[in-house]
Order: C-alpha cells, then sequence, then structure tokens
C-alpha cells in the first residue's frame, strides 16, 4: 500500500492519487492543520509537491496492523527531500499514520496523521 502511494507521490501520478485517496479523507496535519476535502489535498500535492519534493520512508520504521472488517493502519517515520538531487545523508524524518480502508477490492486512505 505505501509503497504505491509513495511512487505515485514522488512521481507526480496524479491519477493513482486520486484513486488512493478516499472521498471522506480527513488529513490531520500539525502544522497545517485539518483538511477535509479529498479535491483541496489534490490541488495542494499538484501545486506543491508535484516536481517540486519527494517522500522517503525510513527503512524499518514501517507498521501495518490490519483493522478487521474495516482495512488496515499504517504508521512509520518519512522525509522529504528536494526533488532535483539525491536523498541526503541527513534526512529530518517525521512520524505519519495513513488508515486504509478496503473498498470494492481497492486499498483507499482515509485518515492521515502527519507530525513533525
Amino acid at each position: 500500500m505505501d509503497a504505491r502511494w509513495e511512487d505515485a507521490y514522488n512521481n507526480c501520478k496524479l491519477e493513482v492519487m486520486e484513486e488512493v485517496i478516499s472521498e471522506d479523507l480527513e488529513f490531520y496535519h500539525d502544522q497545517g492543520g485539518l483538511m477535509t476535502s479529498k479535491q483541496k489535498l489534490n490541488e495542494a500535492l499538484k501545486a506543491n509537491i508535484c516536481g517540486k519534493v519527494k517522500r522517503a520512508l525510513k527503512n524499518g520504521s514501517l507498521e501495518v496492523y490490519p483493522i478487521k472488517g474495516y482495512g488496515a493502519v499504517e504508521m512509520g517515520l518519512h522525509g522529504f527531500y528536494p526533488s532535483k538531487g539525491p536523498v541526503p545523508e541527513q534526512l529530518h524524518y517525521s512520524k505519519f499514520v495513513h488508515v486504509w480502508k478496503r473498498e470494492n477490492n481497492k486499498w483507499r486512505i482515509t485518515r492521515v496523521i502527519s507530525l513533525h
């Protein structure tokens, strides 16, 4: 699940991001506040992320817990760096939580908590 999201995020695959993000998204960001609009998140990704920033998951940090009858909770550490270069040796990692729902044989992100 996370590998598909990271690939779409890092390579500006807007159609994949659109498919993965649930219509009832809630995105809690410690610095940016609460966002509850899939459309606004897609606009923000296109304007602020595509071609500018890449995401790197910290090796060994990902934890995934199944939620019976719903999907899964995924948490870990990820860092961000300018897309015009290699991953820096010293990357600041932040905590994240993604709640994934299995709908019609597809995984969708319904909740995001991003902490710096």
